[in-house]
């Protein structure tokens, strides 16, 4: 085993999407440097075993087929209201949009969507109000090639 996987092993998991083309488009933003951020539902931590990220922590990140593909580190977390995630935060999530409006859209979509529905179990019910927890990253350490 390399030197990287076993680093890597020992780290809790962190993903991006849902297996398939939107995690891969994700991570190769992440692995590009053009993706920084990420927002979660502050509901979908709610549940055992679940724990808010911390600045500081690193993780393993995954790709479609469960591999380690990076160690990245979280380096901010703060949970705000939905209407209140500014265009900085955005911008930063590295998915080509240019406005909060275009940001907020294809999040309520992702989140009140099929798969998120499977995962958590119930759909999600949003408003200016719901809790979001936005959340900084970098990347620390990458396979060697």
């Amino acid at each position: 085993m390399s030197d990287f996987l076993e680093r890597a092993s020992r780290l809790q998991v962190t993903e991006f999407g849902y297996p398939g083309p939107l995690r891969e488009q994700l991570n190769a933003a992440i692995l590009a440097g053009l993706k920084t951020s990420t927002t979660s539902l502050l509901a979908d931590y709610d549940h055992p075993g679940e724990e808010l990220p911390r600045a500081g922590q690193h993780y393993r990140l995954i790709d479609s087929d469960e591999r380690a593909i990076a160690i990245v580190e979280t380096t901010e977390v703060r949970t705000a209201r939905l209407a209140d995630v500014d265009l900085q935060h955005a911008l930063d999530e590295g998915e080509g949009l240019t406005s909060v409006d275009e940001w907020r859209e294809v999040h309520e979509r992702f989140w009140t969507g099929a798969e998120h529905t499977a995962s958590t179990g119930a759909r999600a019910t949003l408003d200016d109000d719901t809790l979001v927890v936005l959340e900084r990253f970098r990347v620390v350490e990458l396979p060697a090639s």
